[in-house]
């Protein structure tokens, strides 16, 4: 069993900085507090093809070759190679991390994949739709593919200025009665400073006393009756 370094006061990931964006109260009592939004049963369907992915591309790793899901993009690179490395990259209990040793707070992030070009790592994330993508579904993971690259950097690795995002849609049943998935690549410009500056506002909020919340908080304001 993984446990947080002794030194490390609060754990941030990049899940819970985009709480820190919709709702700066929220964010803090559940870093702080330990006092979760409320939420259902969460699918277990997205975890399952998470992982039969990794093991997909696993296989293309071994034989040093790109799957076909980026190959027919043209994607530029390999796989990345350490695969006991990106084993503990994977790992949400782990993952990608850097602790800000002055305010003890430590940043953690768990990666789907990566693809080295050159010298270069590229973060590479796998996305479950049920639907076709919509003109701005990418933004959402703006902060999320920042973060990652912000992490790589941080410990001790150049990174190019985008990353992907890889969609999979659930488009028909064939013949045999299997699923047939369509992908959409999306390459996403990455920004470094924005995940920086992030990083230095929640450190800035956990530190202080309980912020005001959104004004579009639906959670605060159920709170509140």
């Amino acid at each position: 069993m993984y446990s947080m370094p002794s030194e490390v006061k609060y754990k941030l990931s990049p899940s819970s900085l985009n709480l820190l964006e919709e709702c700066p109260r929220c964010f803090w009592l559940y870093v702080t507090q330990k006092r979760s939004r409320p939420s259902g049963a969460f699918p277990s369907l997205p975890s399952g093809v998470d992982r039969i992915l990794k093991h997909h591309f696993d296989k293309y790793r071994e034989l040093g070759e790109l799957p076909p899901e980026l190959h027919k993009h043209g994607v530029a690179g390999k796989l990345f190679s350490d695969m006991d490395l990106l084993k503990v990259w994977r790992n949400n209990l782990k993952g990608l991390q850097f602790i800000d040793k002055e305010n003890k707070i430590m940043l953690r992030g768990a990666v789907d994949d990566l693809l080295q070009n050159d010298e270069k790592i590229i973060a590479l994330d796998f996305k479950t739709r049920g639907f076709a993508l919509k003109e701005d579904t990418h933004h959402h993971y703006q902060h999320q593919l920042n973060l990652y690259n912000f992490l790589l950097r941080k410990n001790g690795y150049d990174t190019e200025d985008y990353a992907y995002l890889l969609f999979f849609m659930p488009e028909a049943i064939n013949e045999t009665g299997h699923f047939v998935f369509h992908t959409d690549l999306v390459k996403m410009k990455i920004n470094v400073e924005h995940a920086e500056q992030l990083f230095h506002k929640a450190i800035k909020v956990v530190e202080g006393e309980i912020p005001d919340s959104s004004d579009e908080c639906k959670f605060c304001k159920w709170q509140k009756l």
